[in-house]
């Protein structure tokens, strides 16, 4: 959730393209040039539940600076896109919506850009090439880290869209048009409102085609991932579900041994008074109390593994205490059920027969 939080608040992103329903989904397919800086005006300006819109398009490209060459992603886009994806300034300053209409070649770079381009050397005012066409850098953006795609927020530059449509992208479409809705609660409005004005604008409605542009908001975004959860959470579950029944048969191969190999006991055990009963409740309770020893082993070596992973990533883990006692739990019930047979099958044995055997 913090990382979907971090793409922007409220966000809904407008991409151009065919849409076509892949397995029950909408997916953008092919290009479209279609979606123009007119349309984020027209959003912006008659779409009530959208408070900013923020035009891009986007390229991999070269960049270079001094003899450093290095490949990014660059993003042409408007003053507007700072507060659309949430991204704050670590130094410098964002380009201006007249460096946009001036055309002015300023650039706003990531983390991992200033990493890999610069090094050690200060990049604000540093002149960079995109491509071949010279940007001064005017900001440095504070680090994001990777997105729920696992994309790097950081590798990125940012510069003003027109110069970006004019000098290094030579296109007069856009790719993508990222926006804000008012609240949480106006999201499902905006995407209406949205999907309403491009169809209109595109004059999609009289000729009754497609849509050619996907909006997709954050709810969209976070049913995926609670999709995705879901999945690993059953994908887990069937492997724990496999490991306790190879505990169980594991269980029970070794009381099917110790069963064989302590014939006589049993029998000496029987002959001095021991019921049916009392073996099959020997016998039960060692088969429970290995599983439970391996299940603690099992919970040791999760917390340190949990500790260990905590303490080389960022990742924040924690151990519920209810979560171990359920895990003993399931590792005792795994040797009861493993010990039953092989504790009927010593209580069954005839004491006198049972003293023969060598």
């Amino acid at each position: 959730m913090a990382k979907i939080d971090s793409m922007g608040k409220n966000l809904l992103t407008v991409s151009a393209g065919q849409v076509r329903k892949m397995s029950g989904r909408s997916q953008v397919r092919g290009t479209v040039t279609t979606l123009t800086i007119g349309d984020a005006r027209a959003i912006a300006e008659e779409c009530p539940a959208v408070i900013a819109a923020a035009p891009a398009q986007s390229k991999k490209l070269q960049v270079k600076f001094s003899t450093v060459g290095y490949s990014t992603t660059v993003i042409g886009t408007s003053a507007a896109y700072q507060q659309v994806r949430n991204y704050r300034l670590a130094a410098g300053s964002f380009f201006s919506d007249e460096d946009n209409t001036g055309l002015r070649r300023t650039a706003v770079i990531g983390q991992t850009v200033r990493k890999y381009l610069f090094g050690d050397v200060d990049p604000m005012d540093q002149t960079i090439l995109i491509g071949k066409v010279p940007f001064v850098v005017i900001g440095l953006l504070e680090p994001k880290g990777v997105d729920v795609g696992g994309m790097d927020q950081d590798d990125l530059i940012l510069i003003p869209i027109l110069t970006g449509l004019r000098r290094v992208f030579n296109v007069p479409y856009l790719s993508t048009v990222y926006l804000q809705a008012a609240d949480a609660t106006a999201m499902t409005q905006a995407e209406e409102q949205v999907r309403a004005l491009l169809r209109e604008r595109h004059r999609l409605d009289d000729r009754g085609k497609d849509d050619d542009f996907l909006v997709q908001s954050q709810a969209d975004v976070m049913a995926t991932q609670k999709e995705t959860g879901e999945t690993f959470t059953l994908l887990i579950a069937g492997i724990a579900a496999i490991s306790m029944a190879i505990g169980g048969i594991g269980i029970l191969a070794i009381m099917l041994m110790s069963v064989r190999e302590r014939v006589r006991e049993i029998g000496l055990r029987m002959a001095v008074g021991a019921g049916r009963r009392d073996i099959l409740t020997q016998f039960v309770s060692e088969a429970v109390v290995l599983s439970a020893v391996g299940g603690l082993a099992g919970v040791v070596f999760g917390m340190l593994g949990s500790a260990f992973l905590g303490a080389v990533t960022a990742w924040q883990t924690s151990i519920s205490v209810p979560s171990v006692l359920i895990t003993l739990a399931f590792s005792m019930a795994v040797g009861f059920v493993g010990g039953v047979y092989p504790a009927r099958q010593a209580s069954k044995l005839d004491p006198i027969e049972a003293l023969r055997s060598q």
